[in-house]
């Protein structure tokens, strides 16, 4: 039976009481089966909207997670069990991002809410108190993570730039192949406890996952194992856990303008290559930065790039490719 009404039989005249009963019973069911009913003026009007759309359509458990690392492994865990979307599309900017009513809808409509933690998505507080969804699953990837503070020399070139602020530690525990390990295991449980029907599923795409995550740990450390204590600049402070995994050194370069390189920026610079000695100097992949070009003439040092992995493609082993890419970068740095 369901609430649009009911579908009877002629009966004898001596059981339509009973039926009106029922009739009486139903109406009372379907009056309460939205308790939410009545309070929507006190909803956001991305979340009255969202409440009129339908979760998936194919009956799986909808998940949305924040960007793309987070994204790459929380698909690698759920396949084709789950319907996984993202908030943050790849190649923007994670630590800055405003959200939209998009996301506000998305939150509102789905079962479990993926992030990285670590204070990355400072976005999330009050998006997800907008979508008022009183059934949502968080998921902190970074769960039992120790974070790393700043544990390699930073080097502001200007004091007028605002650079990210890691009040929790540095994020940016995915580019360490141990730490995503961590992180996959806690999106499988996350995903087990939201949708234990498909346990199994979960566990052995995870298991899989896990394998080639374990073979990536062991490339990079007998790679970089014959350039011990390589030290290097980059201009976005990513790469701390990977450089503390693999005995290198980073030294961030940070607040560089991107519109004008000061002479005392570039001396700046200049300096902190003769001080650590540095051998490479990394950017970000895609970045067509002049200034950084200039820079590196004058560092008399290669640019090269380093991939973070906040963009790129949506595909799980696209972590494996742009991962083997930075080992390779490094390797030839290094020497």
């Amino acid at each position: 039976m369901n609430c649009r009404g009911l579908r009877t039989s002629r009966q004898r005249s001596d059981i339509l009481p009973i039926i009106a009963l029922l009739m009486l019973s139903m109406a009372t069911g379907c009056s309460q089966s939205n308790p939410n009913q009545g309070r929507t003026s006190q909803q956001s009007p991305q979340a009255q909207e969202a409440a009129s759309t339908p979760r998936a359509q194919s009956g799986k458990t909808k998940v949305v997670t924040t960007f793309l690392p987070i994204y790459l492994f929380t698909k690698a865990v759920a396949g084709n069990i789950a319907d996984v979307e993202i908030l943050v599309p790849p190649g923007t900017e994670v630590h800055e991002y405003q959200a939209t009513p998009e996301n506000v809808k998305a939150i509102a409509t789905t079962n479990v809410l993926v992030k990285n933690g670590l204070g990355l998505e400072v976005f999330l507080e009050n998006t997800v108190k907008n979508a008022q969804n009183s059934k949502l699953t968080e998921i902190d990837a970074s769960k039992g993570i120790k974070p790393l503070n700043e544990i390699s020399p930073v080097v502001k070139t200007t004091q007028q730039e605002k650079d990210h602020e890691h009040t929790q530690g540095n994020p940016h525990v995915w580019l360490d192949p141990v730490l995503a390990k961590q992180q996959v295991t806690n999106i499988r449980d996350g995903l087990i406890a939201a949708d234990p029907v498909n346990k199994a599923t979960y566990e052995a795409n995870a298991a899989a996952y896990i394998k080639e995550l374990e073979s990536l740990n062991s490339e990079f450390q007998q790679t970089l194992q014959k350039t011990p204590s390589c030290t290097f600049i980059t201009f976005h402070d990513a790469f701390p856990y990977l450089a503390k995994r693999y005995n290198l050194k980073q030294v961030a370069v940070v607040q560089i303008p991107e519109d004008q390189l000061s002479p005392t920026d570039v001396q700046n610079a200049v300096n902190a290559v003769k001080k650590y000695k540095v051998k490479a100097l990394f950017s970000e992949p895609g970045v067509d930065n002049k200034l950084l070009v200039s820079l590196s003439k004058d560092l008399k040092l290669t640019l090269r790039p380093l991939d973070s992995l906040e963009t790129g493609e949506t595909d799980p082993q696209h972590y494996f490719q742009a991962m083997k890419s930075n080992l390779q970068t490094l390797q030839t740095a290094c020497k």
